[in-house]
């Protein structure tokens, strides 16, 4: 409750100027001179209690909104609204023959905007605000409360990290866009924006970006932690099953579905805050960010829907059910890479996908060599009735073009291609 602690401090301290006045019968030298304003003769006085409370709750709540809003012009007219208000009451309730002094309220409203404008101001207010302008709604509350206790400068100067990448595409919003009226369309896509992002945020990731485009989700940034490729992974998973859940709600309401796709990497990034004048935010720039980023857009190249690097396997192996699609040279890199397609986690398959995952990666290993019977046996086995593999329809194709004496290079995007 970190949050409300520089709130209630203000607040308290703000209602000792009226609390005070009250107290030191400021009231008894004022109210005369008010009463002959209003031409009362005899005026039924409000208790000093309810004087005392109205004050209290006005200075409290004017002191949590100027603390609260970053506006300044809002909570000004906020202000200047609510004193008017008050100067009007001593009028309102003269017609009944009511005095009201609105001495003390008006004196806490006034210490309830200067003390919070001094905190606000201070090196411990502008960070908060910072904070929040950064970190808010896009971290889940208990990590949002842990970055104020942890971060201690409120410039964030960019450091290198060791951090994992989570990037989600819708992969056939193009059909989407054709097929669906507007509204559909952007209904459709904020649910999923929605589901997918709300998930990854409560599993512990930083939101980076959530637009029509794409979601991308840090693990590792910008609070530090062990195994946060582990955690990556398991959320991946989890959001991917999410989605096809979704998807039956979409198929439902609109009759269509969202090809959704996932691509995910680990590696050291650069973090910081980055924007120009009008816009900035945290974010990470990095070769795992843009791998991520490619490794999505290629699993509808391979037939897969949860694609990882081996930087981000390599620390997730005990925790995840894989199966290797490629073999790739990164010209950035000038080295071999192999992918991976995330299946479930460890322990989590079927024995028959078990089974047909053994059969595949054999096959994979055969295709490798060149011999193209066995590698062609193997994917045989690895087939499951009834249950569409994409994968594994993409490497028979592959096959068959190679007995046949063709190319089987697919281009992909850059700077992917295929080892030899």
């Amino acid at each position: 409750m970190k949050t409300l602690r520089p709130i209630l401090l203000l607040g308290f301290a703000a209602c000792t100027v009226p609390v005070l006045l009250l107290l030191a019968g400021a009231s008894a030298f004022t109210d005369p001179l008010l009463a002959a304003f209003l031409g009362l003769s005899s005026p039924v006085a409000i208790p000093v209690f309810w004087t005392a409370l109205l004050t209290i709750a006005a200075t409290f709540g004017v002191a949590w909104i100027w603390c609260e809003s970053p506006e300044i012009g809002r909570k000004s007219v906020f202000v200047l609204v609510f004193a008017a208000m008050l100067a009007a009451f001593p009028f309102v309730l003269a017609l009944h023959g009511v005095l009201f002094s609105p001495l003390s309220p008006l004196a806490g409203l006034v210490a309830a905007v200067v003390l919070p404008e001094l905190w606000v101001r201070s090196k411990r207010g502008r960070r908060r605000f910072e904070l929040e302008s950064l970190f808010r709604n896009r971290l889940a509350r208990l990590a949002y409360h842990s970055i104020q206790n942890v971060e201690a400068s409120p410039e964030h100067p960019p450091r290198v990290v060791n951090a994992t990448v989570i990037v989600l595409t819708v992969q056939n919003h193009a059909e989407l866009m054709e097929m669906l009226p507007p509204d559909a369309y952007v209904e459709m896509t904020n649910l999923y924006l929605k589901t997918a992002s709300d998930f990854l945020v409560e599993s512990g990731g930083y939101l980076d970006e959530c637009n029509g485009e794409c979601i991308r989700v840090v693990f590792g940034a910008p609070l530090p932690g062990e195994g946060h490729a582990v955690k990556a992974c398991r959320a991946a998973i989890d959001v991917f099953n999410r989605l096809q859940e979704l998807n039956k709600e979409c198929d439902a309401r609109w009759q269509r579905r969202l090809d959704v796709r996932i691509g995910l990497d680990t590696g050291d990034v650069i973090a910081g805050v980055f924007g120009g004048g009008r816009v900035g935010s945290f974010s990470v720039a990095g070769p795992a960010v843009d791998f991520a980023r490619r490794l999505c857009a290629a699993c509808s190249n391979y037939g897969a829907r949860i694609l990882i690097g081996p930087d981000a396997y390599t620390p997730s192996t005990e925790s995840v059910e894989v199966r290797p699609i490629e073999i790739l040279k990164v010209s950035s890199k000038r080295r071999r890479l192999e992918i991976y397609e995330i299946l479930a986690p460890r322990h989590g398959l079927s024995p028959e996908r078990e089974r047909s995952r053994d059969h595949f990666w054999t096959g994979v290993l055969h295709y490798r060599e060149r011999q193209w019977d066995k590698a062609l046996a193997e994917f045989t086995k690895a087939r499951i009735p009834g249950i569409p593999d994409d994968a594994l329809d993409d490497y028979i194709r592959r096959v068959d073009q190679a007995r046949q004496g063709a190319d089987s290079h697919r281009g992909t995007i850059p700077p992917f291609s295929h080892a030899a």
